[in-house]
């Protein structure tokens, strides 16, 4: 098992739409998407939590747990803001409704490891600091529905 460094490797892109109710893309719809991977300076969330059940019994001190709902970890993503063009802000406004897609090893054709979101677009703010930095613009994410997780990227 080779390892790698997702930085070069892992590629996050916006589709506005994918017909397929699985939520997997066709080549086209891949093609199509916003590959934002060069602009983006932090990734937070994008994953499943489970929200376990605690099971105590009268026979035990040991209070044990079975697997309950499922929900998305609060998810965004920071961008460097752009001193010239809103295409952040204008792409990615508020309410906005789309698909993240993270090819977390490449987005090469029959590679393994694509997720994709089902997302709304919950807030976008301008990252103000004094300090010596790029400045940055973060994208809140509501996630709408289940993901399609581990999926193999569409090949042409």
């Amino acid at each position: 098992m080779a390892r790698f460094n997702r930085k070069g490797v892992t590629k996050i892109l916006f589709a506005e739409t994918i017909a397929a109710a699985t939520y997997l893309p066709t080549a086209a719809e891949m093609t199509g998407a916003t590959d934002y991977t060069k602009k983006i300076a932090a990734v937070d969330g994008f994953s499943l939590e489970n929200q376990e059940i605690e099971t105590p019994d009268m026979d035990s001190t040991f209070v044990s747990k079975i697997p309950g709902d499922d929900q998305a970890a609060d998810s965004s993503l920071t961008f460097y803001e752009d001193d010239t063009a809103d295409t952040i802000e204008t792409d990615l406004a508020k309410g906005t409704i789309g698909f993240v897609i993270i090819c977390r090893k490449g987005k090469a054709a029959a590679t393994k490891g694509m997720d994709v979101h089902p997302v709304r677009v919950a807030s976008s703010s301008p990252a103000i600091s004094a300090d010596n930095e790029a400045a940055k613009i973060m994208v809140k994410f509501s996630i709408i529905d289940r993901p399609l997780l581990n999926a193999t990227v569409p090949g042409p």
